[in-house]
């Protein structure tokens, strides 16, 4: 199986993205990267240094749907004849952005974000949003757990992997323990688990950090040699990369029981603490990790939260 690494500019702080080509029929995209010209231009030329076409593709294929990695899925699709589009059901960011779902922001004021805060974030996200087309309900199909993605000359096969947004998947070459990661792994970076409602629940709250435990874990069991991640260089030795993550969240969560006073913090109060001086994008990506980890921590009896004024405040044990 040919798997042709594509890397693509974006305009976000992560820097370019990485797409794959799978060069066999039916010829498959995994990730389009975001609606740029920029991106587009770059998509086209890789295609072509492959001796492939746009027009050629046939099977279109999200690990997530982040801008970065989905936003030119609707022009691909169209200018390929309506090549199938498939996604996980648990992703939302390919039908509405961020934040625009009423459960999005209450998560957001349960975390202790004030309202202006909120919005500030809502209406940031409505400029991000212009990186990507929605999809409407009928316009994609639905990647399953454990399933095969069939090729002439193998196949690969899906796996859910829960965490940096609750439907990111991966997929597996098992014939050469070769993966495809999307953001579940990234060889210089530890990917930022999003605050998302549940999908089961949206009044709930997805438990982002324990389910990318439990994902990395489960990439470990294939002992895979080679990790295609979103974004940097490929990941040559996961064994080594698994036991770094873990120690980062170890470290991590260790901080942000240090820093609740005994009287008690909100998850923004944490972030702000944490992050004292980011902007943009990232004030929504700090309060998603200090909610991520106090989440964690709550689950392992490490802290005590209880709900004030409607607001959830963690408290040390």
């Amino acid at each position: 199986m040919r798997i042709v690494p594509i890397s693509l500019p974006t305009p976000f702080y992560i820097g370019p993205v990485n797409v794959y080509l799978i060069a066999e029929d039916p010829i498959t995209l995994i990730d389009t990267g975001p609606k740029t010209r920029e991106a587009n231009e770059a998509l086209r030329e890789a295609l072509r240094k492959a001796r492939f076409r746009v027009s050629d593709i046939r099977r279109i294929v999200l690990t997530h749907a982040h801008e970065d990695h989905c936003g030119l899925a609707r022009s691909v699709r169209d200018e390929a004849k309506d090549a199938d589009v498939l996604v996980h059901a648990w992703e939302t960011g390919h039908r509405v952005g961020r934040l625009e779902y009423e459960e999005h922001r209450a998560l957001l004021v349960r975390a202790g974000v004030p309202r202006e805060e909120v919005e500030r974030m809502r209406k940031m996200y409505e400029g991000v949003r212009q990186y990507a087309d929605s999809f409407e309900a009928d316009e994609y199909g639905e990647l399953h757990d454990e399933e095969e993605l069939e090729f002439a000359t193998g196949s690969l096969r899906i796996l859910h992997t829960p965490g940096h947004t609750p439907g990111s998947c991966s997929f597996v070459r098992e014939a050469d323990r070769t993966i495809i990661a999307g953001d579940c792994v990234l060889k210089r970076i530890t990917p930022n688990p999003v605050l998302s409602p549940d999908p089961i629940d949206p009044n709930k709250r997805f438990a982002s950090l324990a389910e990318y435990l439990v994902s990395l874990a489960r990439l470990r069991t294939f002992a895979p040699t080679l990790v295609h991640g979103g974004h940097g260089d490929p990941v040559e030795d996961f064994e080594e990369l698994f036991n770094r993550y873990f120690r980062a969240i170890q470290d991590r969560q260790a901080q942000v029981v240090r820093l609740l006073p005994k009287a008690g913090a909100t998850a923004w109060d944490v972030a702000r603490q944490m992050f004292p001086d980011v902007d943009d994008v990232h004030r929504f990506l700090s309060v998603s990790e200090a909610v991520a980890h106090l989440d964690l921590a709550h689950s392992e009896g490490k802290i005590g939260l209880e709900m004030a004024d409607g607001r959830e405040v963690y408290r040390p044990q």
